[in-house]
């Protein structure tokens, strides 16, 4: 398929860019002018359209206003201009360029999210896995969801990103898996394997059971946990011993109720004695002092003192000694009431003490048995320890008994594995790989020696990686310099296309490159010859300083872009 036609329109319909794209060379060009070796501005938008036709092909949205290096870093400006003016990018791809009549198929999609998101392919929304399933259709219907992927196939076709603009196989992200390579290469060259999703399913759960082992023995090794295991057994059969040995009152706790409640009725009765006690006291104090009052005085003397008193006042009929002697009668009945209450007290007294002495004796009984048994805090901590010990014990098999399993599930896999690799790497395999690479090479030599006088080629080895075979692709290099790399890139990509013509085998008929500026301009001259006689386009970004003389002509712009003409007119 090749492009027609790229166009940025805003939501209310107004066009930004329309930008047609024909046969052979097409070039952005930044026409920046470059001053004492630095350019006078940057990020005029030439990138971004290479981004934008990579956005609808299936790339994530963040790549058009986000940081290669950083995707943290976003510019603001860019971000919030596609989201206000609802911009909408469309993308025509058609299967013939030559041909009026021919399969066309528009791309639509914006930047939106949620309800307001747009996503469609020939007038049809659809879902994220329906946009892939669509585009994978594209090319290999029916391919959706196998290995390689759509983005990888094309990841050839496409290159503005670092990784895809220095190096010529290499040109996915860095987590790509030697294996995802294996499984891109062998399909990109016609040698069909139909096992190839097995197996990288096969490396991905394997690559999840190592994660999981490497994990699990991040604090210890397996032969380590079976080591400490051993040690926390010992240690739990000699707090078992400890346990079995201990002399411990079956009733200890009973008794130790029992020996409470006694200190409590002891210090009960033992208050109760007291105060009884200091009652008898008082009374024996009270009658005392009744005693003491009880007249003890001259008779004779008292009586004379009566007889004046009668002689001076009449009527008085009792005499001295009948007044005496009821006196004494009275403080006789008051020392009587008061001692009415002390053989109660004392019957009280005579019992609480033997109450007492009772409860004392039970005391020294149960304080005999309860002090000669061990503590049930000993016991208590035995317990604590061997609990410890007893989860140290089944967090470690545990342990042991996940990297059995993940053991055992590795072995399968690795079995599952093998299997397949001993008809990957058959000679029979392997003789068809070389006849596809040597077809190819024609191509790579035939380009290479067009655009370098240097014939390049490209070579296959059977390699062990981490204990597993693998087959990898290099091409001939000896010349790391960045412009060298650039061509040995652009020779590998218009080869492979001629190649892939000529065995049947779908795909892109466009190339997009940045960063042109890097290849010598003789180089780009070549280039656009060749393309042009073999019906590829090559999209590429460039400097307007940087273009030779024969290629700086309309003829070969598709857009101009300048620090007063950006990319989005913003």
């Amino acid at each position: 398929m090749f492009l027609k036609s790229l166009t940025i329109t805003r939501g209310d319909g107004s066009v930004i860019r329309d930008i047609h794209f024909h046969l052979g060379l097409n070039l952005i060009v930044d026409e920046t002018p470059i001053m004492s070796g630095k350019t006078t501005g940057n990020n005029v938008g030439k990138t971004t359209v290479l981004k934008l036709i990579d956005f609808c092909l299936g790339a994530k949205p963040d790549g058009i206003y986000s940081d290669q290096e950083n995707k943290r870093n976003e510019y603001k400006l860019v971000k919030d201009f596609l989201e206000e003016n609802k911009v909408m990018v469309s993308l025509l791809l058609k299967d013939d360029l030559f041909q009026e009549v021919s399969r066309e198929v528009i791309i639509e999609r914006n930047f939106m999210k949620r309800k307001n998101k747009i996503q469609r392919i020939d007038g049809n929304d659809k879902k994220d896995d329906e946009f892939e399933e669509a585009l994978t259709d594209l090319l290999f219907p029916g391919h959706y969801g196998k290995k390689p992927t759509f983005r990888q196939i094309i990841a050839h076709n496409i290159r503005y990103k670092d990784l895809s603009i220095n190096n010529t196989l290499k040109n996915l992200d860095r987590y790509t898996r030697d294996d995802e390579y294996e499984t891109l290469y062998l399909f990109l060259f016609g040698c069909d394997f139909e096992q190839g999703d097995t197996k990288q399913a096969l490396r991905t759960q394997i690559d999840i059971e190592e994660k999981f082992w490497k994990r699990l023995e991040s604090e210890q090794t397996k032969s380590g946990y079976e080591a400490a295991l051993n040690l926390i057994q010992t240690d739990i059969d000699e707090l078992e011993r400890q346990k079995a040995s201990l002399n411990l009152n079956p009733n200890f706790e009973s008794d130790l109720e029992k020996l409470n409640k006694i200190k409590y009725q002891i210090n009960l009765t033992s208050s109760e004695i007291s105060r009884l006690e200091l009652r008898k006291e008082l009374i024996l104090e009270a009658q005392k002092e009744i005693q003491e009052s009880k007249s003890n005085i001259d008779l004779q003397q008292l009586k004379q003192l009566y007889d004046q008193a009668t002689s001076l006042v009449n009527g008085i009929q009792k005499t001295f000694q009948d007044l005496y002697e009821f006196h004494n009668q009275m403080v006789e009945s008051k020392i009587k009431f008061v001692k009415n209450d002390l053989p109660k007290i004392d019957t009280k007294l005579t019992k609480k003490h033997q109450y007492l002495n009772h409860l004392l004796s039970e005391k020294a009984e149960l304080s005999s048995v309860i002090t000669q048994s061990d503590s049930f805090k000993v016991l208590e901590q035995v317990i604590v320890d061997l609990n410890k010990k007893y989860q140290e014990k089944g967090n470690y098999e545990n342990i042991l008994g996940q990297l059995s399993l993940v053991e055992a599930k590795l072995d399968e896999l690795n079995k599952k594995l093998i299997e397949i690799d001993d008809e990957l790497f058959s000679d029979e395999f392997a003789l068809k790989i070389k006849e596809q690479i040597n077809k190819f090479n024609k191509y790579f030599s035939y380009v290479s020696n067009e655009l370098y006088d240097e014939k390049y080629a490209l070579k296959f080895d059977e390699k062990t990686r981490k204990g597993r075979k693998i087959y990898n692709f290099e091409p001939f290099n000896t010349n790391f310099s960045s412009g060298k790399k650039q061509g040995e890139i652009s020779c590998f990509d218009i080869a492979y296309t001629l190649f892939a013509d000529e065995e049947n085998i779908s795909c892109m008929h466009f190339l997009l490159n940045d960063k042109k500026e890097l290849m010598h301009g003789n180089q780009l001259i070549k280039i656009s010859n060749l393309v042009n006689s073999k019906k590829i386009q090559f999209i590429a970004s460039i400097l307007k300083d940087k273009i030779p003389d024969e290629l700086n002509s309309d003829e070969y712009f598709i857009l101009e872009l300048s620090q007063n003409d950006k990319l989005f007119r913003i």
